[in-house]
């Protein structure tokens, strides 16, 4: 099968070597300062999440401007329309780590670093997804079809399982990672701070700490099989698409606790994260099948912003509306612990 056109060529990237080695620095200069932060377990404050917040949107928004600047206004809108999209569904991965944390009932002072755990990661994880994804992307002139259909899917089982009612459920006992952990280590009753093993009676001993992590983990396998499609439907450069997963993880830490009470009042997210997949799905097709036949229309990326951008505030504003009542969410959720 012959190669589609816009597969004849590498793909454009304002990703230099030293842009890309800069970037990779500045990230793991940025973990290691929130491993700092974390260094000494303690509860996060409101002031302390906000201020954090606040520094973690500022950055990227400041670098969305220097790419603008240096590099036009398409590179520009693509990163910040990937950003967006990446936050979204970060903010959906949020929901999760929150059942995880109440799951295990990890102690107030130790959650920041299990996340921090988390985001590591998920940070290591979507580098790995990129790299795979710009590979195919090079070789395989279906792989637009194959994003759009993963992406899709998606959407569906999110659609599905918001009318259901049971938009998300954790049952710590049926994850294989964590059955596969008490299969061959003995884990102790209670938290030892931030220990993942300790030694009791002469025996390496995991604690619930490590299986917390762990079960982070599995889950940023899940999310980065539909996060980094779906911000290849917005660009196809693996620089913007590794900066915006980037950005949009390293604020997960502090954003966790500014959102952990406004989470559950976002009843209506899932179905806008559904829409937005499905919509960005519906785009990498007829991106694809454009590169067959020039006669089917694609969607430009800042019509694609309008859309994103419209949804999220459509979802937000009617999931206030729902649960203004109560004053709470009624976002339903299901978390088992044996």
């Amino acid at each position: 099968m012959s190669e589609l056109p816009y597969l004849a060529a590498e793909i454009q990237s304002v990703g230099t070597p030293t842009l890309w080695g800069v970037t990779i620095a500045a990230v793991l200069g940025l973990l290691v300062l929130d491993f700092l932060v974390t260094r000494k377990p303690h509860e996060v404050s409101m002031r302390e999440a906000l201020g954090w917040s606040a520094f973690y949107v500022a950055l990227p928004l400041a670098f969305g401007a220097w790419l603008w600047s240096r590099y036009g206004s398409q590179q520009g809108i693509e990163y910040l329309t990937g950003y967006l999209v990446e936050k979204s569904l970060s903010v959906d991965n949020l929901f999760v780590f929150m059942l995880l944390l109440a799951a295990f009932a990890v102690p107030a002072e130790l959650a920041q670093r299990a996340l921090l755990y988390g985001i590591a990661g998920a940070l290591v994880l979507r580098a790995v997804f990129i790299a795979v994804g710009a590979a195919a992307l090079q070789t395989l002139d279906f792989a637009f079809l194959l994003f759009a259909i993963i992406l899709i899917a998606t959407a569906v089982k999110l659609l599905r399982d918001a009318l259901s009612g049971h938009e998300q459920e954790v049952d710590i006992s049926k994850m294989r990672s964590v059955r596969l952990l008490r299969r061959f280590m003995p884990v102790t009753e209670e938290y030892h701070g931030p220990k993942m093993a300790v030694r009791l009676d002469g025996r390496r001993t995991l604690t619930p700490f490590a299986l917390v992590v762990v079960a982070l983990l599995a889950t940023d396998v899940v999310f980065a099989v539909d996060s980094v499609p779906a911000v290849y439907g917005i660009t196809e450069d693996p620089y913007l698409v590794f900066a915006t997963n980037a950005f949009a993880l390293l604020g997960l830490r502090a954003l966790y606790f500014v959102l952990h009470a406004a989470l559950s009042r976002l009843v209506h997210l899932s179905y806008g994260l559904a829409i937005i997949l499905a919509f960005i799905g519906v785009k990498l097709g007829l991106h694809w099948a454009h590169g067959i036949w020039k006669g089917v229309p694609e969607i430009p990326t800042l019509a694609s912003l309008g859309v994103i951008v419209g949804v999220l505030v459509i979802v937000t504003l009617t999931s206030l509306r729902a649960t203004r009542k109560t004053g709470q969410g009624e976002r339903e959720v299901v978390v088992e612990r044996h």
